[in-house]
């Protein structure tokens, strides 16, 4: 804070240049000193800092994603430190939604913002083809989907699945996600006509199908060493 001071220097007949002679006044020997007028201190009102400026970006302010499936994504983050090498941005899968809503979201962790895409589940987890999935396994040929964390492992090229993303599971529930081919791949039963004729996403063998062309972004920002977390 910078306080403004007034005052006369005496030396002869001269005034220190800049300072104002109408404002001055030469004191006379004997004469009481003169009263100097001082400039008032300024006031200054401390101005609140958002919780965006003190702790970074609020991470999906609007509420896309339930509370405690962020919460838990955000501590599998640092749970699997090791393996999740980059921090820019994460997926999450909310399998307690019916498989026509948009329930896989990639998540900016430095901008804040989710965007929402569909994703199927494995017909092993939803035998009545009811459109939500009840049951979930990490078992060789169970076509259920499994939960917990994975991590991106980069695009790729199958013969049966053509374009998609490879995962690697990372946790009891799904650490057997490359030897069941569980990928991220595109798939006529999830695309939007299909779900206009059906009222609901069709089933994979356990994949997580999005529509041919969502995978064409997911599988560009996707890469490698990002967290995809799902629960229900």
């Amino acid at each position: 804070m910078r306080l403004s001071r007034r005052g006369l220097i005496l030396g002869g007949s001269a005034l220190l240049a800049g300072c104002s002679s109408a404002a001055s006044t030469v004191q006379l020997a004997g004469a009481a000193p003169a009263s100097l007028p001082i400039a008032p201190v300024p006031t200054v009102t401390p101005q609140p800092v958002s919780v965006a400026q003190a702790t970074g970006p609020v991470i999906d302010p609007h509420g896309v994603v339930r509370k405690d499936l962020m919460e838990r994504a955000r501590a599998a983050l640092d749970t699997h430190g090791h393996k999740i090498s980059k921090r820019d941005r994460m997926y999450l899968v909310d399998f307690q939604k019916f498989s026509g809503e948009d329930r896989l979201y990639e998540v900016d962790l430095e901008g804040g913002w989710v965007t929402a895409y569909r994703t199927s589940h494995g017909r092993g987890s939803d035998p009545a083809h009811s459109g939500f999935a009840q049951r979930f396994s990490n078992q060789m040929d169970s076509h259920m989907s499994s939960i917990g964390a994975y991590a991106t492992a980069g695009a790729s090229w199958g013969s049966q699945q053509g374009p998609n993303v490879l995962l690697d599971g990372l946790e009891y529930s799904n650490d057997r996600a490359r030897e069941r081919a569980i990928i991220i791949h595109g798939a006529d039963y999830a695309d939007p006509a299909f779900l206009a004729r059906e009222g609901k996403l069709g089933r994979s063998y356990g994949c997580f199908s999005v529509s041919h062309a969502d995978l064409v972004p997911l599988r560009e920002r996707m890469g490698d060493g990002r967290l995809l977390f799902a629960m229900t």
